[in-house]
């Protein structure tokens, strides 16, 4: 039976464990994670074990980057299970932190994200995520002062924020993004699809679907205004209450005219009922 990763709860206990890590010179690859953990998770786990010496694995749901009337209550939280994965996966630490470790009585600096971050995507409909997402990460990079960082392609935009902004700030850390898990059926894995019903996981893989039937519209040659307008037929008709599909430039997420000005994403946001899903692929 695997042992258990060591679990670091206070800023100091993260930092004697990190020296702990870090006597033989070794390099350290940290997963920034929310837990409920699923496959996606820990084909992040595994990318992270091919790049660098040890592996940390951060479980804190962030509550900055919730809205008032967002899910920030009742997103699923599985401690032990999580454990058990990042087990089974050799980790070496898990950072741990409550609430008021990360943001103590009197915190007051955060970071407020421009580029990437206000392309007219998720920041349209969710205009306080990146700034919960911006400082929170900014935190963990500076907590954990890790070599690499792991971030899965399917939050595409959160990808290109991080990256900018580990950059701009000059963190240290290379961010580098792993290819979208998906299920069977093309749906792509993600901590919310617990709250599909029977019938709502049955029409998921729609937006799967109608991404990949667009995308092959515009290497065909078809203008993508007009690609696109199929592809969101195709996830109304299915029942989900579409927020966007867009074609952008897959570095800068600027909009993109023609197949000439990529490398194209296309990207996808849309509840069905009342859970809201997002996905992307490359054009």
């Amino acid at each position: 039976m695997p042992r258990n990763p060591m679990v670091a709860r206070t800023v100091p206990a993260l930092r004697r464990a990190l020296e702990g890590l870090r006597a033989r010179k070794a390099s350290v690859a940290l997963v920034p994670t929310m837990g409920a953990l699923h496959d996606g998770h820990v084909s992040l786990v595994r990318q992270a074990r091919k790049r660098a010496g040890k592996v940390v694995v951060s479980i804190f749901v962030n509550p900055t980057q919730f809205a008032p009337t967002e899910d920030f209550g009742s997103y699923p939280r599985t401690w032990k299970a999580d454990l058990e994965k990042l087990a089974a996966e050799r980790v070496e630490l898990i950072w741990h932190p409550d609430v008021k470790t990360m943001y103590p009585e009197g915190f007051a600096t955060r970071i407020s994200p421009e580029g990437p971050a206000v392309a007219g995507l998720e920041d349209r409909f969710r205009p306080h995520f990146f700034g919960g997402v911006a400082t929170v990460v900014g935190k963990l990079f500076t907590q954990v002062r890790p070599d690499i960082a792991v971030f899965g392609e399917k939050d595409f935009q959160q990808l290109r924020v991080v990256t900018q902004m580990a950059r701009d700030l000059d963190l240290g850390v290379r961010v580098i993004g792993s290819k979208t898990v998906r299920e069977r059926d093309g749906l792509a894995m993600s901590s919310r699809n617990v709250y599909l019903s029977a019938e709502q996981r049955r029409v998921a893989p729609t937006l799967h679907k109608a991404m990949k039937a667009s995308a092959a519209r515009i290497r065909a040659g078809e203008e993508i205004a007009a690609a696109l307008a199929a592809g969101e037929e195709m996830i109304r008709s299915a029942g989900f209450a579409l927020d966007y599909l867009e074609a952008r430039h897959a570095e800068t997420l600027a909009p993109i005219a023609s197949l000439g000005e990529g490398p194209i994403r296309m990207l996808v946001a849309a509840k069905l009922g009342t859970t809201r899903l997002i996905d992307n692929i490359g054009v």
